[in-house]
Formats: C-alpha cells, sequence, structure tokens
C-alpha cells in the first residue's frame, strides 16, 4: 500500500472529527515555508474571531478541566497486573456503592469564584472507571465516599466534588471528580476545511498542562509514511492556539493506521486563563476524559 492510500485512510478516519466540529510561537521542526504560512495564517483568523466573541465570554463562566478527571493513588500502579488491569478497565467491587447526598456539587476556584453544577452518583463515577469484565488481572474497589480533590481548568487551579474509591493494596483512593464539565459553546468560526491537509491538521487530544502552566502536551496525528507531527503555537493576551501540521514523507510500503505521539510546547507565559484551542477545528481543547 503506497502513500497516496494510507493517506487517504487517514483522511477518512478524521471525517467523524470534522462532523462534530460543527459551525461557528514556536515553529515546528521540519515544517516548510507553505506549511508554517498555512498554519499561522489559520491561527491568527481563529485567535481573532474567539476575541472579545460571544464564545469567549460564555467560555470564562464555565467549568472547563484542563487535568484529568480521573486521579490515580500515590504509587499507581506497582505491578504490571495492576497496570493491565486499570488498562482494561477491569475492576471488582466488593462494597456498596453510596448514593450522593446531594444534588448538586460546587466548584470552587483559587480567586474566589464558584459554580453550582449538577453531581455526578457514585454509580455512574464508578462505571466511567470500570467497565471490564474479564477473567485478567483486576483491581478492587473495597470502599467509597464523596469528598474532593483539586484539579487545572480554563479558570486555573480548582477544588471539585469527587468520589474516593479505595482500591486494595494502595494507602491512597482513586478519585473520580463528581462533576460534569459545562458544555462548550459553538465555536465562532468553522472548520479550516471539509478534511485536513499535510499542511494542518485537528489535534488528537490534550493530555496534560504543566502545573506551572507554561509548557502542555497534546496528542497529534500522523500516517505510516512520513517523518511525525509537528505542532506550532500562537499566544494572544486571551488565547493560545495549536496549529498541527505532518512533516515529511518516506517512500515504500505504508500501514493505513492512524498514528498518535505526544507533542509538548512551550509558552512564552503561563496558560493561565487563556482559552487553549485547536487550529483545524477552531474548538477549544479541555481534558481528555471529561467530566
Amino acid at each position: 500500500m503506497r502513500r497516496h492510500t494510507s493517506r487517504a485512510a487517514m483522511l477518512l478516519s478524521v471525517l467523524a472529527l470534522l462532523t462534530t466540529a460543527g459551525c461557528g510561537g514556536e515553529t515546528a521542526a521540519g515544517g516548510g515555508p507553505r506549511s508554517e504560512r498555512t498554519s499561522q495564517a489559520r491561527a491568527r483568523a481563529v485567535a481573532e474571531a474567539w476575541r472579545g466573541s460571544e464564545a469567549a465570554e460564555a467560555w470564562t463562566k464555565g467549568y472547563h478541566p484542563l487535568d484529568d478527571v480521573v486521579q490515580l493513588p500515590d504509587g499507581a500502579f506497582r505491578t504490571d497486573a495492576d497496570k493491565r488491569a486499570y488498562a482494561t478497565q477491569n475492576f471488582v467491587l466488593r462494597t456498596t456503592l453510596p448514593t450522593a447526598p446531594a444534588r448538586t456539587g460546587r466548584v470552587k476556584w483559587s480567586d474566589g469564584g464558584s459554580l453550582t453544577l449538577p453531581l455526578t452518583g457514585a454509580r455512574e463515577a464508578y462505571d466511567s472507571v470500570a467497565r471490564g469484565g474479564n477473567d485478567g488481572p483486576h483491581l478492587t474497589v473495597t470502599h467509597a465516599r464523596l469528598g474532593e480533590t483539586t484539579l487545572l481548568t480554563s479558570r486555573g487551579p480548582a477544588t471539585v466534588p469527587a468520589w474516593l474509591f479505595t482500591v486494595e493494596g494502595y494507602d491512597t483512593p482513586l478519585k473520580r471528580v463528581a462533576l460534569a464539565p459545562s458544555r462548550p459553546p459553538a465555536p465562532p468560526i468553522r472548520p479550516a476545511a471539509k478534511v485536513p491537509s499535510d499542511e494542518l491538521w485537528p489535534l488528537a487530544r490534550l493530555v496534560n498542562v504543566a502545573r506551572d502552566g507554561r509548557s502542555l502536551t497534546v496528542i497529534a496525528q500522523h500516517g505510516g509514511c512520513d517523518e511525525g507531527p509537528a505542532v506550532d503555537v500562537l499566544e494572544t493576551d486571551g488565547s493560545v492556539v495549536l496549529s498541527a501540521s505532518i512533516t515529511g514523507h518516506k517512500d515504500g510500503i505504508c500501514t493505513s493506521e492512524m498514528l498518535g505521539e505526544p507533542r509538548t510546547v512551550t509558552l512564552k507565559r503561563p496558560l493561565g486563563d487563556r482559552i487553549l484551542l485547536d487550529a483545524f477545528t477552531g474548538r477549544p481543547l479541555t481534558s481528555p476524559s471529561g467530566g
């Protein structure tokens, strides 16, 4: 299978992502002049569309996690069996899950702001991390209670309700945030195109933001016949726009699967409450596992 076949398969695999996209720095290593011009122009257009928009105003009032909403026990995971059990979501429940004491919970930001949202029940929270049910290695949950945790959000650090699941063999619990994120506003700009090109490609997901906010890691996609993905960053006062592209190409036989690789970008100043945006889709990037 040659390069054009591999690229066609990759394009088809992202159509679902683009269908849901709706309407409304740093130079990448290996990127050529055309790639740079394309990504920079699009990044500026996305930043300008969001600046002062109703979508940006709505975004600043919501709860949008930038951290994973599942936090592992300290030292997790100690054995390969435990790692496999978590990766396959294979859990055994040896306790009765409690009911929530209230229907709502509060997000409390470090600057004093707060927001009240519907509270996720223990069963829903448990099922979101324990979907497995095979005979392989498993993790055993022996107790569950409602508590709190802290995580990074688009408005800075916040304290939120979380279900704390005691896992056999670990001294601290597995925590699952007990609030769903706010619904993101419709972006004020359409996707860059119906299908991506090597010069501009949608990002797969956000992995994490550093504690100091000065760097962040995303998964960028590419195929088997190129030299890998690159990510440019455009910083403005109100946003950070990431532009993914695919660099180089290799001759010969290629596989058709889409590959994902982590890419870390360093910012000139901490992310803070600036909106983190994907240049291709025009949409914000948030927690990889939702709320």
